[in-house]
């Protein structure tokens, strides 16, 4: 069985995933490019089953973060004149839409967003693997700044020279 070429490839997918209030979501016009429908069909089949939706899995921009997505990600620059803010939909969102898109291409393509999803997640594990790491060893050093500060002090202190206390004669002493 020959396999063939991915629909969309899941770095395309990653590239296009947006941290928006702490949540990992793609933005309704990419979810759509991505399941090969038009934005506005994909929305109303979610309005359609508003019941399949909840906050979790898809929110609404608000104006503010609208105009931030459009200023950070050039290739959604026609959003900028859009009367009507973007949804933005979680991992599972985005299955939930491709559920009720009810195409192979939708079913498809979910596969690549959780696998896009799933990699990302690793690579931020990864990092916070690696910075707990980092700060342990940063722990580690500067105990042992502090230790050899202790050990060049008393070195100095060996070294440096001590006067000599007069010695006192023994016997007895005329003044």
């Amino acid at each position: 069985m020959t396999q063939s070429k991915p629909v969309v490839k899941v770095g395309k997918i990653q590239q296009r995933i947006l941290l928006i209030r702490g949540e990992k979501v793609i933005v309704d016009a990419d979810l759509a490019e991505f399941y090969g429908v038009p934005t506005k069909a994909l929305n109303q089949a979610v309005r359609r089953n508003m019941d399949r939706f909840p906050a979790d899995f898809m929110f609404q921009l608000n104006k503010n973060e609208k105009t931030e997505v459009v200023t950070n990600c050039d290739h959604l620059s026609k959003l900028k004149f859009s009367p009507v803010n973007p949804l933005v939909f979680t991992e599972h969102g985005a299955l939930m839409a491709a559920s009720i898109l009810n195409s192979a291409r939708a079913v498809d393509v979910s596969l690549f967003i959780v696998r896009a999803f799933v990699a990302l997640r690793r690579t931020i594990s990864e990092h916070k693997e690696l910075a707990r790491k980092l700060t342990k060893l940063e722990r580690k050093l500067a105990d042992h700044d502090d230790q050899i500060i202790a050990i060049i002090e008393a070195i100095k202190k060996l070294s440096s020279p001590q006067p000599v206390p007069k010695k006192r004669r023994i016997g007895f002493h005329s003044e």
